[in-house]
């Protein structure tokens, strides 16, 4: 008999409102492994959405499964199985770094049985987060960028199968960041471990995601992979030349093979650049379409409910002073 695998991540149905404000509405998405990023204008849902996800949050309704859990069930040993690298956090001030890392190893520990990997050696993950210099320092000391560096460790020591990131590299420089690039392949690679983040960065979402959903709206309006999305929506690249003086442009999905076809032929090239469809173009014009939809939907919403040449329908919830 075929047995089907649960992945990683199910989310189906999912909504939230804070008051009258819906924030998610019918949220689906399956998520099983790579890069993953969250994409969406302020107010989106982002953050709601990583802290259903996180057991940090109740839903108002929906199926959320996370590693083979509901979160909002779950117990320590599953958390122990998830990092979380929250916007910003102000704990742990009077901590040394060494110390304070070293304190949570030791609290992953118990949950180690069973699973391929302990905690992470301290020493190696400050090293990996470019700490090791400040080990011995407080926690309030750091820098900004030094402070999210270690809240990227607090997320990594306990060797999860599941790291959420809500905008992970905010303060950082861009050598940092590109740093924090590689390292997030590098547990992917290393330890198989799933990330999901959250980013405002669209040149960050394009370098390191895999797969972007982009949420809007309360609900997930497009999902693929950056190339894709960017192809789809923003068009294929140009492949722009001069030839004898003579300037060329041509649209091609494959722009390599277009341009070694260039290169090869018999015509002297003097000029070759490729533009690229990206990620940015196309998250904008998503997000504007979607925009322009849920402005429309009232307006049509009104003409449906009009009758000829816009005059109201007769039907008694139009009628001024109707009786029941």
């Amino acid at each position: 008999m075929a047995t089907t695998t649960e992945p990683a991540i199910r989310v189906a149905g999912l909504r939230m409102a804070y008051g009258r404000h819906t924030v998610l509405d019918d949220v689906s998405f399956d998520i099983d492994g790579g890069v993953v990023a969250l994409l969406g204008p302020n107010g989106a849902g982002k953050t709601t959405t990583v802290e259903i996800l996180e057991g940090f949050r109740r839903r108002d309704a929906g199926t959320v499964r996370v590693l083979g859990a509901d979160p909002e069930h779950a117990d320590e040993t599953w958390r122990a199985r998830v990092g979380v690298v929250l916007q910003s956090w102000r704990d742990h001030k009077r901590w040394r770094v060494r110390e304070l890392l070293d304190q949570l190893a030791a609290a992953y520990l118990p949950y180690a049985a069973g699973r391929a990997r302990g905690p992470r050696d301290t020493d190696d993950l400050l090293a990996r987060v470019g700490l090791t210099a400040v080990g011995a320092q407080r926690v309030g000391t750091l820098s900004g960028g030094q402070r999210r560096r270690l809240d990227v460790a607090v997320g990594l020591v306990g060797r999860p199968e599941l790291l959420v990131l809500d905008e992970p590299t905010a303060g950082l420089d861009p050598a940092a960041r590109r740093e924090f690039h590689e390292l997030l392949h590098e547990v992917v690679d290393d330890d198989g471990t799933l990330v999901l983040l959250t980013t405002h960065d669209l040149a960050e979402a394009e370098v390191v995601a895999d797969r972007i959903l982009v949420l809007a709206g309360g609900r997930i309006v497009a999902d693929g992979s950056p190339d894709a999305l960017a192809r789809a929506v923003a068009g294929p690249s140009e492949v722009r030349w001069t030839s004898g003086g003579v300037r060329h442009v041509h649209s091609t999905d494959d722009p390599v093979g277009f341009s070694r076809g260039l290169l090869a032929g018999p015509e002297p090239i003097d000029e070759l650049e490729v533009l690229h469809a990206r990620l940015e173009d196309a998250y904008l014009e998503i997000v504007h379409r979607h925009e322009a939809d849920e402005a429309a939907a009232p307006a049509a919403a009104d003409a449906a409910d009009a009758g000829p040449a816009g005059t109201p329908s007769r039907t008694p919830a139009h009628r001024t002073g109707a009786r029941r």
